[in-house]
């Protein structure tokens, strides 16, 4: 079974539980999303530039009962372009820059996915595989990874759930694990949703084919 990387732990380790939460949890991508983008890939930690305001967003996210959870296609580690280890410099960076901006912009899971395009991997989005692991290890759910989410074994309630992102394939995974999909620019990054994201009676961007 594909697994996604995990940032900083094992992908079956626990996860911490947080008292009061209803379920709800705000999938991000990352380039384009928390920080600037690169053709030919954020490739170490000193290409990294946050975008203004994600922090913040993160921040209005948590304070609104969403947990945080980053889902990011990485094909370039498995392709040889940079290790595991470059990457998880690279991660912290954002994070440490997130929470730089609002002390209060915690990310609880950053999960990659390793594989290329023609892996044909359910772990790699437009698949729904990362955020259907998201969910089981924020839920203490047994990890089970399929392309979408009605095809895996415990089909969780997301109520309030969303997923952001700057590509037709982070819109693909909201729409096969069946939350709201958030369509970002990249030129003005996560702040420039917040205010829908946090509006319930958005259902979002459409799917385009």
């Amino acid at each position: 079974m594909d697994l996604p990387g995990r940032h900083g732990a094992s992908i079956d380790a626990p996860v911490n539980t947080l008292e009061g939460w209803d379920g709800s949890i705000a999938y991000l991508d990352r380039d384009g999303v928390l920080n600037i983008g690169r053709e030919d890939y954020v490739k170490n930690a000193d290409e990294v530039i946050l975008i203004e305001g994600a922090g913040h967003a993160v921040a209005a996210l948590r304070a609104a009962g969403y947990r945080i959870v980053i889902v990011t296609n990485q094909s370039p580690v498995n392709r040889g372009m940079f290790s595991h280890e470059d990457l998880a410099d690279i991660n912290q960076t954002v994070l440490d820059g997130l929470m730089l901006e609002n002390p209060d912009a915690i990310v609880d899971l950053v999960l990659y996915s390793p594989y290329a395009p023609w892996d044909n991997s359910p772990v790699r989005k437009p698949g729904a595989g990362m955020l259907q692991v998201g969910r089981q290890l924020l839920s203490g759910l047994s990890l089970d990874v399929a392309h979408n989410s009605n095809d895996i074994q415990h089909k969780f309630d997301e109520g309030r759930s969303l997923m952001a992102g700057d590509r037709n394939a982070d819109m693909g995974a909201a729409y096969n694990h069946g939350v709201r999909g958030f369509r970002v620019d990249p030129d003005i990054g996560l702040s420039g949703v917040i205010d829908r994201m946090l509006d319930d009676d958005d259902e979002g961007d459409a799917l385009e084919i």
